[in-house]
């Protein structure tokens, strides 16, 4: 029963130093050094390829990343278990960059970044955390934890998902009829979503529109959930205010792309949050035992919907 890892070199240094540490008894191969690839039980990667249909005995691929848009599905067999990584130092990560950006467009940090720029000593009236609403968009695993963590410091806090959610001291909303009404209550927008045939395009015109004026966003989903022309639009009418960005279409943004130059749009390298190799391994042990001993294992996909 092997392993075999197939992504970045240097953090599979690490995930090979914790597999000994903890599982010595289980063969782990780095990609491309197969061996046999007869005696491969499990795949870890970011994007596989065609990889999984040359191992005749593969029984799970796992994404070695929250999500598993990377992953090209049609050229995994369809009776193989594809598990996305779930794991602390993914949700501590997210949890940390979304706080921070939620804190610096309540406490005005886009304005006064203007206002540095120009020289102009000019405090602006402080608001409570009370007054400012905050909605997210997917309340998976890091949706959650995200408002979670919002909770504590006074804001009021929603979150809308295709299907019925409850979270405690949180406004739920679900499916299409109720997005409108989601999307009024909300100040500042955070999309969590997997990317899908459903929320490709979705953060829209129609999606701004339906906001508060005067609303931001946070968008740490996927690149092409973002309609960047329709944002550009509404940040010059003032109807978004400020926009904080983790992921672009394409990626990396080109150097002449208009986001570049948005006073009021704050771009970061899609590091919003990453995998912890060390607890990383620990999640995909933690999967192998519940695989083998026949249990559902955590962050296991709906091959039909994508996530």
């Amino acid at each position: 029963m092997t392993v075999l890892y197939k992504s970045d070199p240097v953090r599979g240094a690490i995930w090979a130093e914790r597999f000994a540490k903890l599982a010595p008894d289980i063969p782990f191969r780095m990609w491309p050094d197969v061996g046999d690839p007869a005696a491969i039980r499990y795949l870890l990667a970011w994007q596989p390829d065609g990889l999984a249909v040359t191992l005749p005995n593969l029984e799970v691929v796992f994404s070695i990343g929250a999500g598993v848009d990377q992953l090209d599905l049609s050229r995994i067999p369809a009776d193989l278990p594809v598990v996305r990584m779930i794991e602390p130092g993914l949700v501590h990560g997210m949890v940390e960059y979304v706080t921070e950006a939620v804190l610096a467009i309540h406490r005005d940090l886009f304005d006064y970044a203007m206002q540095q720029r120009a020289r102009v000593w000019q405090p602006i009236q402080l608001h409570p955390a009370a007054s400012r609403r905050v909605g997210v968009l997917g309340l998976g695993m890091l949706g959650t934890a995200v408002l979670e963590r919002l909770r504590l410091f006074g804001f009021p806090c929603a979150g809308w998902s295709r299907s019925p959610r409850e979270v405690e001291g949180v406004e739920c909303f679900s499916g299409d009829a109720t997005l409108a009404a989601f999307l009024a209550r909300t100040d500042v927008l955070i999309c969590l979503l997997p990317l899908t045939d459903a929320t490709r395009g979705f953060l829209d015109q129609r999606i701004f529109g339906a906001l508060p004026k005067g609303a931001s966003i946070v968008q740490v989903g996927r690149g092409p959930q973002l309609v960047i022309g329709d944002l550009l639009d509404a940040l010059d009418r003032g109807q978004i205010h400020s926009a904080v960005i983790d992921v672009t279409d394409p990626e990396p943004l080109p150097v002449d792309h208009p986001l570049w130059t948005q006073p009021r749009v704050r771009i970061t390298p899609h590091i919003a949050s990453a995998t912890c190799a060390v607890t990383a391994v620990d999640a995909v042990l933690e999967n192998v035992r519940r695989h083998r001993a026949g249990e559902p294992m955590i962050g296991q996909i709906d091959r039909a919907r994508g996530y």
